[in-house]
């Protein structure tokens, strides 16, 4: 979808939307299952970059959105602590990062009230990821469902983050909080909010199941050979390789060679992602040969990648008082820096206090 601008966009300016704004990350996962190789590729190893970069960075648990769907309560607690023990195992400092839950911050849902009434209804309504969850279903779908998108530019926005790293399908979200940013501003005649770019980087920017390469890969598909978890041990990790869908040509010596062939391109780009290269390259060193051959040189890879990670976050989990105080923490930070935006956001609509 093309961004909904109602306005001239900032974005135009030469000098640049945001060359008034402190440069911030923020970037966040819903803790509504367990983790997969496509959050660590396409997000969490990304994060960890990013906290490199120099640039402040914020890293959430955005357990509000997870909610926008039926929990089981203890469930949710226990995704919670196990997704914070990804980001830690992954190599996120909470001494470098801030790392919070969402609902700790009320200021979240403070600024996504004031969203609602800037968004349109139309805006939400183009949203396609509101229109694949809710099928056919649609007339039964929480108000949190559909207006999920609202939250999100106020995760983005609470911070003033100028940056937030997201996968291909998250871009359509951002393009909303790009809208909202700017009709506020316009709106109420200031330049408060950012025009917050998406930071979409890397070859796995989207990894696909393992069962099906036109699906992405999910921690809902019902089938667990579809998705490799971040707490799978290294026999079940190279399995899950050794039985991932494939055809029968060899691979080719170039990307092109791709085209067509689903299954074939997600291994060789989660192939790419966890090697540091990229596709082409990849296909230069394996070109002709048959997956018979390649599939035990991924599953290597990800064993020696993945399997350090799934001991680490199984040993945090032996301390959840460790990750949750962790977490305090990172929300008292995280408040820090939100509820003055919050505050002089509501100065400039207009409310009194």
């Amino acid at each position: 979808m093309d961004a909904v601008h109602t306005q001239s966009d900032p974005a135009d300016d030469p000098a640049g939307p945001n060359a008034g704004f402190t440069p911030r990350v923020f970037s966040g996962i819903q803790p509504s299952g367990g983790l997969t190789l496509g959050n660590y590729l396409g997000a969490i190893r990304r994060f960890v970059e990013k906290q490199d970069s120099g640039i402040e960075t914020l890293y959430c648990m955005v357990d509000l959105h997870a909610i926008t769907v039926w929990q089981d309560p203890a469930k949710l607690r226990h995704a919670t602590r196990e997704l914070a023990a990804g980001y830690l195992a992954a190599g996120l400092d909470p001494t470098r990062s801030t790392m919070f839950n969402q609902s700790q911050v009320p200021e979240h849902t403070q600024l996504a009230w004031i969203f609602n009434c800037v968004a349109r209804m139309g805006w939400l309504n183009r949203m396609t990821q509101f229109k694949d969850k809710a099928g056919k279903n649609r007339e039964n779908a929480s108000v949190g469902l559909f207006a999920y998108p609202c939250l999100m530019a106020a995760d983005i926005l609470v911070y003033h983050a100028t940056e937030v790293p997201v996968g291909e399908d998250q871009k359509q979200h951002i393009e909303l909080t790009r809208d909202i940013a700017i009709k506020f501003n316009t709106d109420f005649g200031v330049d408060f909010f950012p025009v917050t770019e998406p930071v979409i980087e890397g070859v796995a920017t989207r990894v696909m199941s393992l069962r099906d390469g036109t699906k992405k890969m999910s921690k809902s598909d019902p089938s667990d050979m579809s998705r490799i978890n971040m707490t799978d041990d290294a026999d079940t990790i190279a399995k899950k390789i050794r039985k991932a869908r494939t055809d029968p040509e060899a691979l080719p010596s170039e990307e092109a060679g791709l085209e067509g062939r689903a299954e074939a391109r997600n291994l060789v780009a989660i192939y790419a992602a966890l090697a540091g290269s990229d596709v082409e390259t990849v296909l230069t060193e394996v070109g002709g040969r048959q997956f018979s051959e390649f599939k035990p040189m991924l599953a290597e890879l990800a064993v020696a990648e993945l399997s350090p990670i799934s001991a680490e976050m199984a040993r945090l989990m032996e301390d959840p008082a460790a990750i949750d105080a962790i977490l305090a923490g990172g929300a008292v930070r995280a408040r820090e820096i939100a509820a003055p935006i919050v505050k002089r956001t509501y100065e400039i609509v207009g409310m009194v206090g």
